[in-house]
């Protein structure tokens, strides 16, 4: 059994484990194809509703809410 011949410091320890959190909470927002609006990759667009340019989900517009009231 392969065993280390010196102890791993406690900051190279800490180099390498630092690494996995870059990964992990790296965000790159894109802008929505069909609004502009950003989103993140993979996601449906949350102004939209859209998702590869097909609407998932049916958004209510802010102007007919304001008609209904009246």
């Amino acid at each position: 059994m392969a065993v280390p011949k010196k102890k791993t410091s406690v900051s190279r320890k800490g180099k390498r484990r630092a690494g996995q959190h870059h990964k992990l909470y790296r965000k790159h927002p894109m802008s929505c194809p069909n609004c502009g609006d950003h989103t993140l990759p993979h996601k449906v667009c949350p102004s939209c509703g859209t998702f590869k340019g097909m609407e998932v989900i049916a958004m209510k517009n802010e102007e007919l809410e304001g008609e209904d009231e009246v």
